[in-house]
C-alpha cells in the first residue's frame, strides 16, 4: 500500500497528515525522495510527546540510564555485531522495467504467506514461480528471476579518503552494547541494570512503502536490560500480572483456526506461553503504554516469533502488532515493537572482537576453593624454537590449560608415546616425547610439557566474571505515531456538519488547548492573548486563533487532536455581550453555560473535543484545571 494507491481511511489520514502539518514526504520541491519524511509542526510535537511518554515509562519509572550515541559508527562495530554479513533483504529485479522489489513483500502481498521473510531466498523464488507473480510496476512475470541478498547498511567514510569505513547505524542498540564497559562502571557492576536510547536509525530499504511504516530513516526507542542469567531475582511481575492483552503464540498461529488468547500477563507466564519473566513483564508494561498513547487494544496483539523467524541467539521473541487497515477490509498487521531475550550474544561478540572487557564480576555468597590449571611457559626455550610466534604460542597454551587441562596431564605420562597413526598431531593432542600441541593461525606447534610450566593450584575465589544476558524491548516511534493517528481518526456530525477529529489522549496531543476570542474586538483579543500567555507559563501547549468563525476554529483544532478549547467572551471581561452578529449554534453556546444559566463574570468557556460539551470555568482556576485534565487527574464530565 504505497502512498500512490492508498484507499479509504489510509488515504484520508495521509491527506490530513500533509494538510495539517503532521508529516509529508521530504524534499517535495525536488520531486521527493522515497523513504524519508519530514514531520511538520503537529507531527514533531506529537512525536516528541510520544518519545517523552516512553522515556517516562521505560527510563524514569524503571530507574534506568539513558545515553545518546552517534548515528555513524566504525566498520569493526558492525563486523562484530554480524550486520556486515547478515543484514540483508531479498531483492528481485524486473527484467523489463528494471525496478527492484522486496521479493518477500511480493509474496506476502499476493499469496496466503504472511511471513515470507523467514522462508529464505530459495523458497521465496519457488513461490514466485508457482504463483506466477509479476512486477508490481509493469506486470512482467518474475518467475525464474534470481533472488539476491541486498545489504541494508548505509556506508560512509569517516574522515578524508577511504581509509576508515563507517556505517549509519541500522539500530540504536549497538551504541549501547559498544559502551558497555563504561556503562557497567556507572552501574557499579551490579546486575540487573538497564540502559535506554531514543534516536535515529537507517536502513536502505529496497522498496519503501506504506507511508511512515517502511522508511529509510526512522526513530527507535530501545531498552537494553543486562541481567545475570542465574540470578533468581526477576522483575516485579505482580505489577503487570493483571494486564489483559491478546497473545498470539506459536501454537495458536499453527492451528487451523487459531486466534489470539485474550488473557492476563500473569496467566500467560503461568501457562508457559511467555516463559521468561522479564519478557512477560515488558509485554505487560508495553501493553499499558500503548494503551496510554491512544492505540486501540481491540486492534492490537502480541505475536510470538515462529522458529524460522527467530534469530539464532534469541531464546524467545514477541512482536507487538497493530492492525492499520480500514473498516470492512482484511486486517493489515504491522510490527510496532520487538521484545527479545538476546542471551549473551551481543556482549560476547564485542568481547571477542574488541580489546575491552565485557564481563561483570559476580560475587559468591561465600568464598570457594577450586583447582585452577595454570601455565608459566619457559620463554627462553619457546623464543628460539618458535621465533615471532612464541608469544602467540604462550597465549594458546594458557587457553588450552583453561579449556582442556587433561591434555597436559596426558603429555606428562606420554613421553614414550607417539601420535600412533602417523597423522600430524592436532590442537590439544599429546605429541611425541611428552609434548603438548597447540594451534596458532592454522599451524600446529609442539611444546614439550616441561617447557609449559603447567601446574594445578588451589585458589580461593570470591566470585567469577560472567557475560550478562540481554533482554531487549525495542520499538519504532514513527510506527507508533502512525498507528496512534490511524486508531484515533474519527468522523462524525456536529450541528448538521461532517466533522473529522483525532481522539488523541491529552498526554500526547500536539496542542493541549486552543484559545479563542469570541470576537476580534472590544478587547476580547487582548484578554484572550493574556489567557494564552498564562497557560503557556504553566507548561501547557497553546494554540491562539482569532481567524474566522469560531465554529471553524473549533474544527481546525479538532482535526489536529487538541483536546480542549477555551473561548474568551464578554463575560470574561465583565461586559454585556454584543449579539449584533450571529454565530453558528456551537459558537453561540460558547458564551453560555451548559445549564442555560447566564455566564458568570470572570469566567471562560472550556469545550471538550470528543463530546463538544462546554463548561464555564473561572479564569483564575483555568491553568490548574487544564493541567489536571491533561495529566488525567481530573475528568471533564465531573467538572
Amino acid at each position: 500500500m504505497s502512498e500512490d494507491n492508498e484507499t479509504g481511511t489510509s488515504a484520508d489520514l495521509t491527506e490530513l497528515a500533509k494538510r495539517r502539518g503532521f508529516f509529508t514526504q521530504s524534499a517535495g520541491a525536488y520531486g521527493g525522495v522515497s523513504g524519508f519524511y519530514t514531520f511538520g509542526p503537529q507531527g514533531a510535537s506529537l512525536k516528541d510527546n510520544i518519545e517523552n511518554s516512553w522515556r517516562d515509562r521505560f527510563t524514569l519509572q524503571e530507574g534506568n540510564m539513558e545515553i545518546d550515541a552517534p548515528t555513524v559508527m566504525p566498520e569493526p562495530v558492525f563486523e562484530a555485531s554480524g550486520h556486515l554479513d547478515g543484514f540483508d533483504d531479498m531483492l528481485v529485479e524486473c527484467p523489463s522495467c528494471g525496478e527492484s522489489h522486496r521479493a518477500d513483500h511480493i509474496v506476502e502481498d499476493n499469496t496466503e504467506y504472511e511471513e515470507a521473510e523467514g522462508l529464505g531466498p530459495d523458497r521465496v523464488g519457488q513461490i514466485i514461480e508457482e504463483y506466477e507473480l509479476v512486477c508490481p510496476t509493469c506486470g512482467t512475470g518474475l518467475g525464474g528471476r534470481a533472488i539476491e541478498d541486498f545489504s541494508l547498511m548505509f556506508e560512509t567514510n569517516i574522515g578524508p579518503g577511504s581509509s576508515s569505513s563507517g556505517y549509519l547505524r541500522p539500530e540504536t542498540a549497538q551504541g549501547i552494547f559498544v559502551e558497555f564497559p563504561q556503562l557497567k562502571e556507572y552501574a557499579r557492576n551490579r546486575l540487573p541494570f538497564g540502559v535506554t536510547q531514543i534516536g535515529r536509525a537507517y536502513r536502505n530499504e529496497i522498496s519503501p512503502r506504506k507511508s511512515l511504516l517502511r522508511v529509510r530513516e526512522f526513530t527507535q526507542a530501545e531498552l537494553e536490560l543486562f541481567v545475570d542469567p542465574e540470578d533468581g531475582d526477576g522483575p516485579d511481575l505482580d505489577s503487570v500480572a493483571d494486564v489483559v492483552a491478546p497473545f498470539y503464540g506459536v501454537e495458536q498461529q499453527e492451528a487451523e483456526d487459531g486466534e489470539p488468547l485474550e488473557i492476563t500477563v500473569g496467566e500467560a507466564h503461568e501457562r508457559g506461553l511467555v516463559a521468561d519473566p522479564w519478557i512477560a513483564y515488558y509485554l505487560g508494561a508495553g501493553a499499558e503504554w500503548y494503551r496510554s498513547i491512544g492505540v486501540d487494544m481491540d486492534r492490537f496483539r502480541f505475536r510470538q516469533h515462529l522458529s524460522g523467524e527467530r534469530a539464532h541467539y534469541a531464546a524467545d521473541c514477541w512482536d507487538a502488532e497493530a492492525d492499520v487497515s480500514g473498516p470492512g477490509v482484511e486486517p493489515d498487521w504491522i510490527e510496532l515493537a520487538g521484545f527479545a531475550y538476546r542471551s549473551d550474544y551481543d556482549l560476547s561478540k564485542h568481547d571477542e572482537y574488541s580489546d575491552e572487557d565485557y564481563t561483570v564480576f559476580r560475587q559468591y555468597d561465600e568464598p570457594v576453593t577450586v583447582e585452577r590449571p595454570t601455565v608459566d611457559p619457559d620463554m627462553s626455550a619457546l623464543g628460539p624454537a618458535f621465533g615471532g610466534a612464541a608469544g602467540d604460542v604462550a597465549d594458546a597454551l594458557a587457553e588450552l590449560a583453561a579449556e582442556d587441562p587433561e591434555a597436559f596431564r596426558e603429555a606428562r605420562s606420554a613421553s614414550d608415546r607417539s601420535s600412533g597413526d602417523g597423522e600430524k598431531p592436532r590442537d590439544g593432542d599429546a605429541g611425541e616425547d611428552g609434548s603438548v600441541v597447540v594451534d596458532v593461525d592454522g599451524e600446529s606447534y609442539e611444546v614439550p610439557v616441561e617447557q609449559t610450566g603447567f601446574a594445578v593450584e588451589e585458589v580461593t575465589e570470591s566470585g567469577e566474571h560472567i557475560v550478562p544476558h540481554v533482554v531487549e524491548p525495542s520499538l519504532g516511534i514513527d510506527r507508533a505515531l502512525y498507528t496512534v493517528l490511524d486508531h484515533c481518526y474519527r468522523e462524525d456530525e456536529v450541528d448538521g456538519e461532517e466533522r473529522t477529529f483525532l481522539e488523541l489522549p491529552a498526554e500526547v496531543a500536539p496542542t493541549t488547548v486552543g484559545v479563542f476570542p469570541l470576537m476580534d474586538r472590544d478587547g476580547l483579543s487582548e484578554r484572550a492573548q493574556e489567557v494564552a500567555a498564562d497557560l503557556r507559563e504553566q507548561g501547557l501547549s497553546v494554540a491562539y486563533d482569532d481567524s474566522g468563525a469560531i465554529g471553524r476554529r473549533y474544527r481546525r483544532q479538532d482535526e489536529v487532536g487538541t483536546p480542549f478549547c477555551v473561548t474568551v467572551d464578554y463575560a470574561t471581561i465583565g461586559e454585556a455581550e454584543d449579539d449584533s452578529e450571529g454565530e453558528p449554534s456551537e459558537a453561540q453556546s460558547a458564551s453560555e453555560p451548559s445549564s442555560g444559566e447566564q455566564p458568570r463574570e470572570g469566567t471562560v468557556t472550556v469545550r471538550e473535543r470528543d463530546t463538544t460539551a462546554q463548561k464555564r470555568i473561572a479564569t483564575e482556576d483555568l491553568p490548574e484545571t487544564l493541567v489536571a485534565l491533561r495529566d488525567g487527574d481530573a475528568a471533564f464530565s465531573e467538572m
